[in-house]
């Protein structure tokens, strides 16, 4: 099963900052050590950091109708900094890896790191636009 690991944004994320000097070196030495276990554990399938919002937009729907609104979005505790895409065989197993992720926020930071589940083609049952449209195809999800 595959869960994505989306790093919460905070007001320091969404105005591009990071920790600055040796704390920086650490964290991204420490980041940089824990994608490698992932990768050698074979559970990693994806991941990134996401630039502040501002560089983005939101895409809103109204039936037919669509609005687009650029950012920057003025609530960071609803944005998302950063994702890593897993592969694993439980939530459980999930919970762990994401236990052991360095705190993306930097030593001292504050945040959330939140968990979710992707749903698999399987998880729609019988739908012959499945077929037709996602299996066999270069976007369908890895094996």
């Amino acid at each position: 099963m595959r869960f994505a690991m989306f790093v919460r944004a905070t007001e320091d994320t969404e105005a591009g900052r990071f920790p600055t000097g040796e704390a920086k070196e650490r964290l991204f030495a420490a980041m940089g050590r824990y994608n490698e276990e992932l990768v050698k554990a074979g559970v990693l399938l994806d991941g990134a950091g996401l630039q502040p919002s501002a560089s983005g937009a939101r895409i809103h729907f109204d039936g037919d109708e669509t609005r687009v609104v650029d950012g920057p979005f003025s609530e960071a505790k609803e944005l998302v900094a950063g994702y890593s895409i897993i592969q694993v065989k439980s939530k459980e197993e999930a919970i762990a890896w994401a236990r052991r992720m360095p705190n993306p926020y930097g030593e001292r930071g504050k945040g959330i790191v939140e968990l979710r589940r992707l749903y698999e083609l399987e998880d729609f049952g019988d739908v012959k636009a499945i077929e037709t449209h996602f299996r066999d195809k270069a976007f369908a999800k890895p094996e």
